[in-house]
């Protein structure tokens, strides 16, 4: 049975970071996001789900990342968000990016699916 736990939802979340790393966000996240779902970005960019599918592949991908802090917010029936800190960093690039993120999901025919991501950035 399929659910939104916080476990199931960290899971998947790892399984992007890892789509991420090796250069297959676009056709993870592509299979992953309902037809309406946006990624918003820290650079204040809104990627709906077809940009996301064909661009994202294409992006410098991450050496490493980090998840930390993760929680899940419930948000109504068969859906919730699941919060928490990303740092990751690129070959190459001496500073980590590190953000707020939230990814919400909606369990749709007995699949989950993501309906809305969003970064924000973490100022010291």
């Amino acid at each position: 049975m399929t659910t939104l736990t916080l476990n199931d939802l960290l899971t998947l979340e790892h399984r992007g970071w890892d789509a991420l790393c090796s250069a297959r966000g676009g056709t993870f996240y592509g299979e992953l996001m309902t037809d309406d779902a946006v990624m918003v970005l820290v650079n204040g960019m809104v990627l709906d789900r077809d940009t996301v599918a064909s661009t994202l592949d294409q992006a410098p991908p991450w050496s490493e990342y980090h998840l930390d802090d993760a929680r899940l917010v419930p948000t109504g029936t068969d859906a919730a968000a699941l919060v928490y800190t990303a740092t990751a960093s690129r070959t190459g690039d001496p500073d980590p990016f590190t953000a707020l993120m939230s990814s919400h999901y909606r369990l749709l025919d007995g699949r989950i699916r993501m309906t809305l991501y969003q970064q924000t950035t973490i100022t010291h």
